[in-house]
């Protein structure tokens, strides 16, 4: 049995797990906030060694990094030109708008890059830098992600910097498609050219530090959680923030020509098409806070409405939204009568809003062939959420115990480049609930059609070009179990 860490460097904090290689079992954990600066580079390593004290890395053999999306822009000496640019900035959304343009619109730049350009891509801030920082920019040499950067700081520094294909396919000029870096497009971005990491495969190490420890690959945050949960094909993932996401294992890469899906690649070679909603839980906390509530009485008061909320459908678009595409729109409360009236109704269209906008995106990538024959649930666990996922997605709702699965998968992908294998670990699925849509779907299903029907009448054509399949239907992949890395399952 040989031990191996994770690391997951977050917007907030630094988390490590230190598992055996075998099983993939949690021998020890660390953990430490960021300082305040979260920003500055130097922060993630002081929290990082916070973290691992106590001699929480001794006997490990390997480590994976998976970290934040970010850029780390240097100089000629490897030295910041100035604090990292992190999260989801809307300062950047008009240097989005201007790469869209230079290129040539949306499908100039999947057909690129697999994805248009957005405020957390590194080729975004890297505009938004030559336009508002032109002195910083024109001494950025090389750019890095911040996980690119931790692995080479922990390397010690070395000539070569190194990325893996699943970070890189999130930075706006590497192609998921291609495998292949579009260098033009950082000079496009940032005015003149700049050096970028060397893109790794999967298992192959970045390399080892001076006290002999193996670095892997490292990776994104995204891809890390994917691999530690052990999703493959007919998985899909619904994670609920304030904004949602949605995404699953592929086979292939999916070019979207709108720009909806986002085409990028996993940390076992395969792909992870990604599509995001702009409104999740703020949706429930609003709503909430209207009926002088918390997300859990929110719950409670859905519960004792009826599938479909006496008729009130809320279109749930409360910043916009991305999916659908209605960057200037606002939600919309439809149905309203006097017995419709009551909190409970309220509190249970707010609830099948959000369900239903993350069903349209699961649709999306039905629509392009990808099987979900289950769907993992992350985030906030309510009980509403439970009952009513499963029949509104139409498939089994997976609910794992709570855990740092980034962590989970950047020591798993250590565990793979220390044995060297082909394949990574089969190490056991996490713990957790299964919900069944049982004999609920056909009410599901129901509600639903409701759902689309009222969106069509507001905002017609909003998925327009999108194959989409029938309201609430599952793939048309046949059931079975699904397949991919997992070894056996542990509930």
């Amino acid at each position: 049995m040989g031990i191996v860490a994770g690391l997951d460097s977050s917007s907030e904090y630094t988390r490590l797990v230190v598992c055996d290689t075998d099983r993939g079992e949690v021998l020890r954990q660390g953990y430490a906030a960021h300082p305040e600066q979260r920003d500055d580079p130097q922060s993630w390593l002081l929290s990082l060694g916070e973290a691992a004290e106590g001699g929480l890395l001794s006997e490990v053999q390997a480590i994976g990094v998976a970290a934040q999306p970010g850029l780390v822009p240097l100089d000629g000496a490897g030295l910041p030109v100035r604090n990292a640019l992190l999260g989801h900035d809307r300062a950047m959304q008009t240097a989005a708008a201007e790469l869209v343009d230079l290129l040539g619109g949306r499908q100039a730049w999947t057909e690129a890059v697999g994805t248009v350009p957005r405020p957390t891509h590194p080729v975004t801030k890297l505009r938004w830098l030559a336009r508002t920082e032109p002195e910083a920019a024109g001494r950025v040499a090389e750019v890095l992600q911040p996980h690119d950067w931790l692995s080479w700081q922990l390397l010690g520094r070395p000539d070569q910097r190194a990325t893996d294909r699943g970070d890189a396919s999130g930075s706006g000029y590497w192609s998921a498609v291609t495998g292949e870096y579009r260098p033009d497009l950082v000079e496009v971005a940032l005015g003149h050219p700049a050096s970028l990491p060397r893109v790794l495969g999967p298992a192959e190490p970045a390399g080892r530090t001076p006290e002999g420890l193996l670095i892997s690959a490292g990776t994104g945050e995204t891809m890390a959680a994917a691999f530690g949960l052990g999703v493959g094909v007919g998985d899909a993932v619904v994670s609920l923030g304030a904004s949602g996401s949605v995404f699953s294992v592929h086979h292939e890469p999916l070019v979207d020509p709108t720009g909806t899906i986002s085409s990028y690649a996993d940390a076992t070679g395969r792909h992870l098409p990604v599509v995001r909603t702009l409104n999740a839980m703020r949706v429930l906390r609003g709503a909430a806070e209207m009926l002088g509530t918390d997300l859990e009485g929110l719950s409670r008061l859905a519960l004792e409405s009826t599938p479909g909320a006496y008729g009130l459908v809320l279109l749930p678009y409360l910043e916009g939204e991305r999916t659908p595409e209605l960057p200037h729109t606002a939600g919309s409360l439809h149905g309203l009568r006097r017995e419709s009236m009551r909190p409970e109704h309220l509190a249970r269209a707010a609830v099948e809003g959000m369900l239903c906008g993350l069903a349209d995106a699961l649709d999306l990538l039905r629509g392009r062939g990808v099987a979900i024959r289950r769907v993992f649930l992350l985030g906030p666990q309510l009980p509403v959420l439970h009952k009513l996922a499963p029949a509104l997605w139409g498939v089994p709702v997976v609910v794992p115990e709570p855990s740092d699965y980034t962590a989970l998968g950047a020591a798993r992908q250590a565990a793979w480049a220390l044995a060297g294998s082909q394949e990574p670990p089969h190490w056991p699925e996490p713990t957790y609930q299964l919900h069944e849509p049982q004999e609920e779907l056909a009410v599901g299903q129901a509600v639903r059609q409701q759902f689309v029907t009222v969106r069509e009448q507001e905002h017609p054509g909003a998925f327009e070009g999108h194959p989409l399949p029938s309201a609430g239907q599952p793939s048309a992949e046949p059931a079975g179990e699904p397949t991919g890395w997992a070894g056996d399952q542990s509930r």
